[in-house]
């Protein structure tokens, strides 16, 4: 492994690795060698395929590539060059609840920390092989995710391409932190509506701010152990909705019950999160309006180990209903999203998702897709992101062996490549 940072090393200082992550190598072009190219299109692995990037795009894929005058190339005896993979789902403002609980990192963190964390978890991710993440709530950190992206896309930072959707949407009196002095404003881990006008105005003040995408939460616990129950009339979020879409941001939806979810899908929303009171007739609708699913099994799964599970079968009723909302979603047809909730676990740890998904009943492959062509379609990067295709952008990612026989290859990077640059190996 030391040979290989090596020589990679050599390689990035030659052709321009030291300019920002998003900057195009100002030397010649870079051909990757690996044993195997998963494209990320038709769910195979290609043996002695080549990838031929040059600036930070990817300019020829395939067999028997060689190298032009003055390009570097870089060997990857063994192993299988993909997609940068996609975070669906993750908040790069939290960290494992194991650590400090929700209520204690909203309320006694100070915002320098927090933002000091994220910036180490956004470097975990990248070097976790995942390029691109879409990042659903900073929970109580403002607009701090907007800093971060732009502090990333200037180089500033290491970290992957985001797309943020900053304090995100609940009822008011719906979230949290609860439990204080009633009548004493409580900091809130999302912005606070009620009503139709209030919603809208969120939305607006929200992309005005730097939004990429509006997150609702259609659903949650009035009080500390109560069940979740719809929360945002259908009304208001349909007219969250639109005002969304009129300014072209696309909207994920929490939505954990099945009113919430049936209220998310007859507005029209782009993706639903966690879904666990999903019925058949319920994804039956998503799939027929091509609503994409992330069912978030790591969330579920992190925090009933928290809660002292082992991992033994039988699983807690929680982990049980998150499998079975995956199974039927799977079943219907619904496009799935490939998406932890990461934060709730950690950063770095993305890969923990796959792993589960896999354990549910996809194959490697179907979930390897889901991580790449995927999660760039739900999200509006296909044209950009996703595969490994001549004019895309050159994020990709080598990993140890056959990610398409053993999803837990995903685990083992050995390179990793955003916009043309090398950042990993």
């Amino acid at each position: 492994m030391a040979k290989r940072w090596l020589a990679i090393m050599m390689a990035g200082l030659l052709t321009g690795a030291g300019a920002p992550p998003d900057a195009p190598a100002t030397g010649g072009a870079i051909l990757l060698r690996p044993a195997a190219v998963f494209d990320g299109v038709d769910g195979t692995r290609q043996a002695g395929w080549q990838v031929l990037v040059r600036g930070d795009r990817i300019v020829a894929v395939g067999p028997g590539l060689v190298a032009p005058a003055g390009a570097r190339s870089i060997d990857l005896p063994g192993d299988t060059l993909m997609p940068g993979m996609i975070e669906g789902h993750g908040h790069l403002f939290l960290h494992p609840y194991d650590e400090a609980s929700w209520d204690d990192q909203v309320l006694h963190e100070p915002l320098a920390l927090r933002t000091a964390r994220a910036v180490a978890q956004a470097r975990a991710t990248l070097r976790a092989g995942f390029t691109s993440e879409r990042d659903l709530g900073t929970e109580g950190a403002g607009y701090a995710d907007v800093g971060l992206k732009a502090a990333i896309d200037q180089g500033i930072v290491e970290g992957p391409r985001l797309s943020v959707a900053t304090r995100a949407i609940v009822a008011l009196g719906a979230y949290g932190p609860k439990g204080f002095e009633p009548g004493v404003a409580i900091p809130q881990g999302a912005e606070e509506v009620s009503g139709v006008e209030s919603i809208v105005a969120a939305v607006r003040r929200q992309i005005a701010a730097g939004a990429d995408w509006i997150k609702l939460y259609a659903d949650y616990r009035w009080r500390a152990g109560e069940d979740s129950r719809a929360t945002l009339s259908l009304a208001e979020i349909e007219a969250a909705v639109a005002a969304a879409h009129d300014a072209g941001r696309p909207v994920a939806v929490h939505a954990a019950t099945a009113e919430g979810m049936r209220r998310a899908i007859a507005a029209g929303v782009d993706t639903i999160e966690h879904g666990y009171g999903g019925t058949p007739a319920i994804f039956a609708s998503m799939a027929a309006k091509k609503i994409a699913f992330c069912p978030t099994l790591a969330a579920a799964d992190a925090s009933a180990r928290y809660r002292g599970w082992s991992g033994a079968e039988p699983a807690p009723a929680a982990v049980r209903t998150s499998r079975e909302a995956f199974r039927l979603a799977r079943a219907a047809g619904v496009p799935i999203c490939m998406g932890g909730d990461v934060g709730v676990f950690a950063h770095g740890t993305n890969a923990r998702e796959m792993t589960l998904m896999a354990a549910a009943g996809m194959t490697p492959a179907q979930v390897l897709l889901a991580a790449t062509s995927g999660n760039a379609r739900w999200m509006r990067m296909g044209d950009r992101l996703g595969a490994v295709k001549p004019g895309l952008l050159a994020d990709l990612v080598a990993v140890a062996g056959d990610p398409t026989a053993d999803i837990d290859a995903v685990r083992s990077v050995r390179l990793v490549m955003k916009g043309g640059i090398v950042v990993d190996g």
